[in-house]
């Protein structure tokens, strides 16, 4: 087997290649911004390369092996009981949250805006910061509410 000789549309590596060497001849001096456009290099990688650019998936925790058996032999445990003592058993569970509550908020940049004309004075606006005294507020509740 061989290749034949065909016409067709030249490769863009190729002529992206030509193009750089010919202005690396015509000037020494150049940045790499100066040889290609950062809209080319995002269209060739985008459009002919079929690149696209996404975030990352936010997971709580990497759980190893074993904790992940540990999750499965817990929830088995769950619906062995729910079988065994149906509705009733949820009537048993207890869920809890709890999160930092500061004493003091600073105030927000959005809440911090204000109408001013060219006359009106300067405000001044101290820096904030959030205060280190912190209640660590705890709820309870089950089937029938919070307790």
């Amino acid at each position: 087997m061989h290749d034949e000789v065909r016409s067709g549309r030249p490769s863009l590596v190729n002529d992206l290649l030509r193009m750089v060497n010919g202005r690396v001849h015509d000037d020494r001096h150049f940045t790499i911004s100066d040889l290609i456009s950062r809209t080319l290099l995002y269209d060739i990688v985008s459009s002919h390369l079929g690149y696209r650019k996404v975030s990352g998936r936010w997971v709580p925790k990497m759980l190893t092996e074993e904790h992940k058996k540990q999750c499965v032999a817990c929830a088995l445990t769950f619906l062995m009981c729910y079988h065994k003592e149906g509705d009733d058993m949820l009537s048993h569970i207890v869920t809890e949250d709890e999160t930092w509550v500061s004493h003091i908020t600073p105030e927000s940049k959005q809440q911090s805006l204000h109408w001013k004309n060219t006359g009106s004075p300067k405000r001044k606006k101290l820096k904030q910061t959030f205060s280190t005294r912190k209640i660590m507020c705890t709820v309870f509740w089950d089937r029938q509410g919070v307790l």
